[in-house]
């Protein structure tokens, strides 16, 4: 059955442990039930895979927050600052990484590629090593990146990064049927296609949710052969990260 009745249950077999690959960018088109879901079933020592880690009070932030998460691997720290207090004070390992780059890594995971050479990161830290990934209390580095190995191709030179694969994806759509299927909402797609592709076990809350045929199959953004849970979520509060008006 692909169908929940609530994101509770959708997520309840996720380990302590676990790692996960979430979409979203930003505050846009985050799971955000399924990570409230995740957070108030208590799960500790998790491993997550997505652009950014939210801001302080939503989206992944409220897992950071309750110090759920061991691991990030993102492309950018953001507008949060507990994120940025717990990396630097050495309670978070964090891997950074050139957010096209991670965009492949999760593609490249759920179409069975192991790695790929990039040129993102050629004789930078990315490539060459000496990250920091955590950090002493004190500020020293207690682990740092290890060097990537790197090949030339047609005199130009490229690094080499490794797929990423998650035990469970966590994905928000508009629409979805329930086979799985999945419609985005403009650039509510952002990473939620690659998370999705990226998950062993990938759950998706639709605001929408119809009957297998009901979608017509030139508009579906994903298959449903790459989720394996769907629950019906209702329509998404629209968080803004920064409000600005204009008089």
């Amino acid at each position: 059955m692909k169908v929940y009745t609530s994101a509770a249950e959708a997520v309840a077999d996720i380990p302590d442990g676990a790692s996960l690959a979430v979409g979203g960018f930003g505050l846009c088109g985050i799971p955000s039930e399924l990570i409230s879901a995740v957070d108030a079933q208590g799960v500790s020592g998790l491993e997550v895979f997505s652009n950014n880690c939210g801001v302080d009070d939503w989206g992944l932030g409220i897992l950071l927050s309750a110090g759920r998460i061991r691991r990030v691997t993102a492309s950018y720290v953001g507008e949060n600052k507990e994120f940025a207090r717990q990396y630097l004070s050495g309670e978070l390992e964090v891997e950074l990484t050139p957010q096209g780059t991670l965009a492949e890594r999760l593609r490249a995971g759920g179409a069975g590629i192991p790695a790929f050479y990039t040129p993102a990161g050629v004789g930078t830290l990315i490539s060459e090593g000496g990250l920091p990934w955590l950090y002493n209390s004190d500020g020293s580095v207690a682990i740092a990146s290890p060097p990537k190995e790197t090949r030339d191709f047609d005199g130009k030179s490229y690094v080499l990064e490794e797929a990423i694969v998650a035990d469970y994806a966590l994905v928000h759509a508009e629409v979805g049927d329930t086979e799985g299927n999945l419609v985005f909402d403009k650039t509510a797609m952002n990473f939620n296609p690659l998370a999705a592709m990226a998950g062993r076990i990938t759950i998706a809350q639709v605001e929408r949710l119809v009957q297998p045929g009901e979608l017509d199959p030139s508009q579906v953004h994903l298959p449903g052969v790459f989720v394996q849970r769907v629950v019906h979520t209702g329509l998404q509060d629209k968080r803004i990260e920064k409000r600005t008006v204009s008089a």
